[in-house]
């Protein structure tokens, strides 16, 4: 925009400006022009955008900053004088289409002072939020309290708290940083989040590989709990029950690579074809699962409790941090042998808390590479073994066996890959 400005006459340094709140105001009315009951389209929406500019320039100018708000003030009054003298029995009452020219004149304002981008961006997601109309109340109208209960307390969590939180090093080893903590509650929290909604969106009729697949972004454990359950009660639920708590599972290493790349890209190149060899050799032995069961029959509705409940977000975040101290004090006590037998025991019951646990200490400049490699592979490997105890335990052997065969082919596919990896860094 400045080398645009640079190339003009001094008379028309000010032309882009306009040019760009033209446009925002063109594509917010051309989403209006569609709508009937508005009462300001295309033109109405362009020239409130051009009124914005124009009295942020007078304002600047002049030294006379009420302008602005007296411009401001004047197109709203005007909508809401139009609809009143309409009265026209309607179900709209034409809030939206006054906050939208209310918008269009602020963003204008924004493009004289050189807030070019954001108000570009803003309007575009305001044309957005203005034509999804339908499918964004068809969304609301489906939300049940719960599901509404799950998104405020995401909300608390990443917009209200983690801006609180003290972003400094604590504790033994400087291993603690509460914002840190507190991020990885609102990252779990959000994973699991999307996948409930994801779940809750796209219903349980569109059959097991997808259940699986989004019963493992949400949970792996709740997910092969309840299918084992579910296996027990009804035995011919027994094929479509196996080949969910295999995808679930499959899904793991996913997440697993996705959390490594956002919070320690650098390990990447060693944890991912360890990931990968768990999936591929998993994978094969989920599509040779799906061809020797063949299920058959309804889905079964998967009770998920509520993925940011502030108890579990709060037990997570504790675990997490117990989990940080425990494996910087025993890696400095004992080596990493201290951190194979945290790996071990945590991974029992969650891979996550380890995982992001060696993640931070690995930025911490704590831990080598291949040490998080061995964590992650041994956290995984014994989350595994857990599960697969409790298919046995609560889904029976004739379930077991099945389930424990396509675990533990992921399992081997994470340990022939880590065994190459070592090979090729001796």
């Amino acid at each position: 925009m400045k080398e645009l400005i640079n190339w003009l006459p001094p008379e028309l340094a000010s032309l882009p400006r306009y040019v760009v709140a033209l446009a925002i105001g063109l594509l917010m009315g051309l989403e209006r022009e569609r709508n009937p009951a508005a009462k300001a389209g295309l033109r109405t929406l362009a020239l409130t955008a051009l009124l914005g500019v124009l009295a942020a320039h007078l304002a600047t100018t002049l030294g006379e900053l009420w302008l602005i708000a007296v411009g401001l003030f004047l197109v709203g009054a005007m909508m809401i004088a139009a609809y009143l003298h309409a009265a026209q029995q309607e179900s709209d009452p034409g809030t939206t289409t006054v906050a939208a020219l209310m918008l269009c004149y602020g963003l204008g304002v924004m493009v004289w002072h050189d807030e070019i981008q954001l108000a570009v961006m803003l309007g575009i997601v305001a044309t957005m939020l203005l034509y999804f109309k339908p499918e964004l109340r068809g969304w609301s109208q489906r939300m049940s309290r719960h599901d509404l209960l799950s998104v405020l307390q995401f909300a608390v969590l990443a917009l209200i708290i983690l801006p609180l939180v003290p972003n400094r090093n604590y504790g033994p080893y400087g291993a603690l940083n509460p914002y840190q903590i507190w991020w990885m509650v609102v990252l779990i929290a959000g994973v699991g989040l999307a996948g409930y909604a994801a779940l809750r969106l796209v219903g349980q009729e569109r059959g097991a590989v997808m259940l699986g697949l989004l019963g493992g972004l949400v949970s792996s454990t709740a997910t092969t709990l309840a299918f084992s359950r579910h296996a027990r009660t009804n035995r011919d639920m027994m094929p479509i029950a196996v080949i969910v708590i295999v995808l679930a599972n499959l899904v793991v290493e996913v997440r697993l690579g996705v959390l490594a790349a956002v919070l320690a890209p650098g390990v990447l190149p060693q944890l991912l074809p360890v990931l990968v060899g768990g999936l591929a050799i998993g994978g094969l032995g989920a599509i040779y699962g799906v061809r020797l069961l063949r299920p058959q029959g309804e889905m079964p509705a998967l009770a998920m409790a509520n993925p940011t409940e502030l108890r579990t977000a709060l037990g997570f975040g504790l675990m997490y941090a117990i989990v940080l101290l425990a494996a910087a004090w025993l890696s400095d006590w004992l080596g990493t042998r201290g951190l194979y037998a945290v790996a071990l025991v945590s991974g029992l019951t969650d891979v996550d808390a380890i995982t992001l646990s060696s993640l931070r200490l690995y930025d911490l400049d704590k831990l080598p590479v291949a040490v998080v490699v061995n964590v992650v592979t041994l956290a995984t490997l014994a989350n595994l073994a857990f599960k697969s105890l409790l298919t046995l335990v609560i889904g029976g052997w004739q379930m077991a066996r099945h389930a424990v065969a396509g675990m533990g082919a992921i399992g081997l596919g994470l340990v022939v890959a880590w065994a190459i990896m070592r090979g090729f860094s001796a």
